[in-house]
């Protein structure tokens, strides 16, 4: 197993494992047993914890913000359709949330910085669908709400509500 192998089947196990349990919840001895990768390779690779979270969280935000540009690229309305891409993320079976906002919620001001980094992507590709900052500001609110609401209640709906009411904003 070569370098780059074994940093994929890490970040692969470390993915899943903190998404669906918590970052808090486990441990690098659970990542090296899910990955296959001996103990050794694990903290050549990821010398701490902390470097494992934050190259999770920022291949995590790469995948992410990827697929959304892409759903919003010559969509008829780009900005509904964020609303449309949302609902089928919730609809997923494994969806748990914001990958994000939950490594804020269990580490606080420790949480690496990408956190707040994946947040101003995401409000930067709303403000230039929108040329509008104040309705890029409300709609990063719709998006953040509804992805918490679906954390909770699973499925399209939040997204399908936070659609309707970015229907009424656009239309001021």
């Amino acid at each position: 197993m070569d370098d780059e192998e074994a940093r994929t089947r890490l970040l692969d196990a470390a993915e899943e494992l903190f998404y669906r349990h918590g970052i808090q919840a486990v441990g690098m001895d659970r990542i090296r047993a899910a990955s296959g990768v001996p103990l050794k390779r694990l903290y050549r690779t990821f010398p701490a914890k902390e470097a494992l979270v934050t190259a999770y969280l920022e291949r995590r935000d790469r995948r992410w913000m990827a697929d959304l540009r892409k759903a919003v690229t010559d969509a008829p309305d780009p900005v509904l359709a964020v609303f449309d891409w949302l609902a089928q993320w919730f609809s997923e079976p494994d969806f748990r949330g914001c990958a994000f906002l939950n490594a804020y919620g269990e580490l606080g001001a420790a949480a690496p910085e990408i956190v707040r980094i994946h947040k101003a992507e995401l409000h930067a590709l709303l403000a230039d669908l929108t040329a509008d900052p104040a309705l890029a500001d409300r709609l990063l609110i719709l998006t953040e709400g509804a992805t918490a609401v679906a954390a909770l209640t699973p499925g399209p709906e939040p997204a399908r509500r936070a659609r309707e009411m970015a229907e009424l904003l656009l239309k001021e």
